[in-house]
């Protein structure tokens, strides 16, 4: 299945703003493809499919992890809505024929990151909070910036305004969302 053809599926399968974000974080994924030197398909591929299970309900998402037997941390359970990410990954894999493993690991950590990305996981997460049809972040024309002369700088920077923002709502946090922001920051400052 060629993109164009996943497009138009997965158009069906999210809500317009869902898809216009998808489309959205497509483009800035190749576009951040092309300054870093990745691969531009497959980062406007990963981004197109990055939510594909989004927009189905937390209880839903619970159920069909479980019975794919994808893995489901504490906090998932908790927080449902988190394993748009994984379930994501395997539709991508199972209804979208995707087999690159980069990508899908890419859709996989898209929400929380993960230490030591690879260089599409880190664009993928980036993108996914850059892209233009976001509404307005705190700082998010200076991330957008440092997205495009330093990921890694993006990505410190999008976790900590994340991290803060959970910890000012008195929301929980991902465990994983933390230890990729120690990682990064301490990373560097070798």
């Amino acid at each position: 299945m060629d993109r164009l053809e996943i497009r138009e599926k997965i158009e069906k399968k999210l809500t317009n703003k869902r898809f216009e974000h998808s489309l959205g974080v497509e483009y800035v994924a190749g576009c951040l493809a092309m300054v870093h030197g990745a691969d531009v398909k497959k980062a406007m591929l990963a981004g197109l499919l990055h939510d594909c299970a989004k927009c189905i309900s937390s209880e839903e998402k619970l159920e069909k992890c479980r019975k794919y037997n994808l893995p489901v941390s504490r906090f998932e359970e908790k927080n449902p809505e988190l394993l748009h990410a994984k379930l994501g990954a395997y539709y991508a894999q199972t209804k979208y024929g995707i087999s690159d493993s980069d990508i899908l690991s890419a859709i996989t950590w898209h929400t929380t990151g993960k230490p030591n990305m690879s260089l599409l996981e880190k664009i993928i997460f980036v993108a996914d909070y850059i892209e233009p049809n976001r509404k307005p972040l705190p700082e998010i024309e200076e991330i957008r910036k440092e997205a495009f002369t330093s990921l890694d700088t993006a990505v410190i920077h999008i976790l900590k305004n994340t991290l803060s923002y959970l910890e000012e709502s008195s929301s929980d946090t991902d465990e994983t969302s933390i230890k990729t922001y120690q990682y990064y920051v301490k990373r560097r400052k070798k």
